[in-house]
């Protein structure tokens, strides 16, 4: 069977990244990430945080709603214009609801109002992480299918296309001009590079193609 090579993702640690004004906040989150030993770093506002933290890292973003020089949904704006995917949770000293409905659509995991119980903040990080972690998952899942598809000719992606239509050979063969042999060969290459042991997993990943 043929092998595409996909380059390896080293895994990484994830990291919290702190976005706060308040010195003595951003201390105080050091420190109970360190505890809990999570890999955190912290930044006083969006504009340091964005010229100095690695916005495409595995993690997320606890960042402070309401901040002189730029708010957290500001830094949320920001990122999303970056391509950046980071999960980001928003803490509030203010129950803002209009805010917080504004954030959540465009993409907040969470919203805690301060002060907080430091156990609700956790897991509200490792949740925002485990998001982070699966949306990687499937990243490189679909990069890999992408891969793969890359590797068939122009005829071979015709052949798939109209295969996993639900057409049998007889029927490609008639669509596409060509004798039903010639079909079953690229078929069998197709599913050899895809990398498909049944008609069933081809189909999955064709529609995963055209999700991207």
């Amino acid at each position: 069977m043929q092998n595409v090579q996909v380059k390896a993702v080293t895994p990484v640690e994830p990291i919290v990244y702190v976005v706060d004004d308040d010195e003595e906040m951003r201390g105080a989150l050091l420190d109970l990430f360190m505890v809990t030993k999570k890999r955190a770093s912290a930044f006083s506002n969006g504009l340091e945080f964005l010229q100095l933290a690695d916005t495409s890292a595995a993690g997320c973003v606890v960042v402070d709603l309401r901040m002189p020089g730029g708010t957290g949904l500001d830094l949320q704006n920001q990122l999303i214009s970056l391509g950046s995917r980071l999960p980001i949770i928003f803490l509030t000293a203010y129950a803002d609801i209009p805010t917080s409905v504004r954030a959540m659509k465009a993409g907040a995991t969470d919203f805690i109002t301060k002060p907080f119980v430091n156990q609700d903040l956790l897991e509200a990080v490792d949740h925002a992480i485990l998001l982070d972690s699966e949306r990687r998952k499937t990243d490189a899942e679909s990069d890999r299918i992408k891969a793969l598809a890359d590797s068939l000719t122009p005829r071979e992606k015709e052949v798939m296309w109209q295969v996993v239509s639900g057409l049998m050979n007889k029927q490609v063969a008639y669509e596409l001009g060509i004798c039903e042999m010639t079909v079953k060969l690229h078929r069998m290459s197709v599913m050899r590079k895809m990398e498909s042991r049944s008609l069933a997993d081809l189909v999955r990943k064709s529609e995963q193609l055209q999700r991207n």
